[in-house]
């Protein structure tokens, strides 16, 4: 995790116009998913299932491949994963990606240093099609035994067949930005 955390801040050390300056996602009128795979109707009939999913989805043991064509199915066209951290200044910067994005920064260094994150507490708003769930997790490497933990802010909406994922933004808990306790398991 402290890998993934030191490649997070590396991206965040680039100037706030930078990271600002992608492009906005292109509305859809209905979403279809972002990989040729359609998405198995266990990991996207509820928040519970694609919530659960979502961390499976990342989490292995050394060496061991991940099924991104699951984590894009889980996605709308456009979909985010934000990280953020602390800048050398002293201030909150992020990084937009995609999920091919992401993919393609984090993937071989998840196989590299086996990573498993689970979920410890949750707290959902829904109104109508849309969520917003707030995910506790700890995570850590397979070679650290100390884990670390965060809060990943997750967007959800439903199409009426199905959940799909918005963006998944999250924060790491730091000694400054310890996690609430009405964020943490009751």
């Amino acid at each position: 995790m402290r890998t993934l955390l030191l490649l997070a801040l590396t991206a965040l050390a680039a100037p706030a116009p930078a990271l600002l300056a992608q492009a906005a996602p292109q509305p859809v009128p209905h979403p279809v998913a972002v990989s040729a795979t359609a998405a198995k109707l266990e990991d996207v009939a509820s928040i519970d299932a694609i919530i659960k999913a979502l961390y499976d989805v990342i989490s292995g043991p050394v060496g061991a491949r991940r099924d991104w064509d699951r984590l894009r199915s889980l996605f709308i066209p456009g979909g985010r994963l934000i990280p953020t951290g602390t800048r050398p200044n002293g201030g909150t910067g992020m990084r937009l990606l995609e999920v091919n994005d992401y993919i393609a920064v984090t993937g071989p260094l998840l196989e590299r240093i086996g990573f498993r994150e689970r979920e410890i507490a949750r707290r959902v708003d829904e109104y109508g099609p849309i969520a917003h769930v707030f995910s506790t997790y700890e995570g850590h490497e397979e070679a650290d035994a100390a884990p670390t933990r965060g809060i990943n802010s997750i967007q959800l909406v439903n199409d009426g067949t199905r959940w799909w994922v918005v963006s998944v933004y999250w924060a790491a808990e730091t000694p400054a930005r310890p996690i609430p306790r009405q964020y943490l398991p009751q």
